[in-house]
């Protein structure tokens, strides 16, 4: 399963909201930094609409979502790559993630200590930004001095690799992480067993107080960490209040959409938020729908049908004959598979087939 990290400086508001994308309070949230210390884990469930509407087609009582992995990670603080604070345990714990998710502080409390003493959303982010790329810059120097002599002596493979590692280092000694540097698919492969912390697809969170949610648009603070992370890093940002989120881990579903209402908010922020992280991690969603049970089933982008099969059981993949095939639109609009069928929309898909993300799957197979 593949994992987000959630990131920040300390007393951003991560651990509250870890609490609240995973439902609990297993995190422990306090105004003082390094409350987190090692890392906390929840599995979360991915929202997705659709998959009530499947339910009243299949008319079947079991809905089982799709899931991804969050990881809270202790707060970073300047010189982490230096080892200041828990600099050395922080990036070995970001090391270890797919993705990530950097809160951002997008609102003004005096009660509510900042590491930095005043609320500076883009300060923040460089702060994080920079010890993420001079821990790579130090990974990828170490990295030039072990292929330097191969390369010499004329291997072609180490004097490719030393042109990546070229390539990411003049990067990265400019203040631009890794992740901006285009590579190609055979560069990339020098690339990749690195490990680069800043080469990790990243999603910002702006934090914003509970009364500021409904009018995001107007807080300052997350206007700047839009434009400088689409114009500077190619990232995307979303809104999320902690507070609210937490404030929201009681409460039933009816109690909860009226809470969200009195704010005039439609839908919580984590929501989005998590649908935002699991496209990030390039995963994408295909079905299963009969009377015994609706399912989200998490492939990846540019995954074949035998591929998609083999994530019920390998059996399934390695025995692949075809797959039947309905768009969850099409699926829909026509009410059943039936009606799909007649209309010419239900369809027999063969290996090359790339499953696209909705597609309604029945797998035949033999082995």
């Amino acid at each position: 399963m593949l994992r987000a990290g959630i990131v920040g400086l300390p007393n951003v508001g991560k651990s509250t909201l870890f609490n609240a994308i995973t439902r609990n309070r297993k995190a422990e949230a306090a105004n003082y930094p390094f409350c987190t210390i090692d890392p906390n884990v929840g599995i979360v469930t991915v929202p997705d609409a659709r998959l009530s509407q499947l339910q009243a087609i299949a008319k079947t009582s079991v809905v089982i979502p799709a899931v991804i992995e969050f990881v809270d990670i202790a707060g970073l603080v300047r010189g982490a790559s230096q080892g200041e604070g828990l600099g050395n345990k922080f990036l070995t714990h970001i090391r270890e993630v797919d993705a990530i998710v950097q809160v951002v502080r997008c609102f003004d409390d005096a009660d509510v200590l900042h590491v930095s003493g005043s609320v500076d959303p883009v300060r923040d982010i460089e702060v994080i930004n920079t010890e993420l790329m001079l821990a790579d810059l130090d990974t990828v120097k170490k990295r030039r001095e072990r292929v330097a002599k191969d390369s010499k002596r004329g291997d072609k493979h180490a004097a490719a690799e030393d042109a990546v590692l070229v390539k990411l280092e003049t990067a990265l000694d400019a203040g631009k992480p890794a992740l901006t540097v285009p590579l190609t698919a055979d560069e990339r492969a020098f690339s990749t067993p690195l490990f680069l912390l800043s080469d990790k697809p990243t999603i910002f969170a702006c934090n914003v107080k509970d009364t500021d949610l409904a009018d995001a648009a107007a807080n300052p603070y997350v206007t700047q960490v839009r434009d400088y992370v689409g114009t500077h890093l190619a990232c995307e940002a979303v809104v999320i209040s902690a507070q609210i989120e937490s404030d929201l881990i009681d409460l039933s579903p009816d109690e909860a959409a009226a809470f969200l209402k009195e704010l005039g908010v439609d839908e919580s922020g984590t929501g989005a938020l998590i649908r935002a992280t699991y496209h990030l991690l390039g995963l994408r969603t295909y079905f299963t729908a009969g009377e015994k049970e609706v399912r989200a089933w998490t492939i990846h982008v540019g995954d074949t049908a035998p591929k998609a099969a083999g994530v019920i059981h390998t059996d399934f993949e390695r025995g692949f004959i075809k797959a039947e095939t309905v768009a969850y639109d099409d699926l829909v609009r026509c009410g059943s598979v039936a009606q799909a069928r007649e209309k010419g929309l239900y369809r027999m898909e063969g290996r090359e087939y790339v499953v696209q993300d909705g597609d309604v799957m029945l797998f035949k197979f033999n082995v």
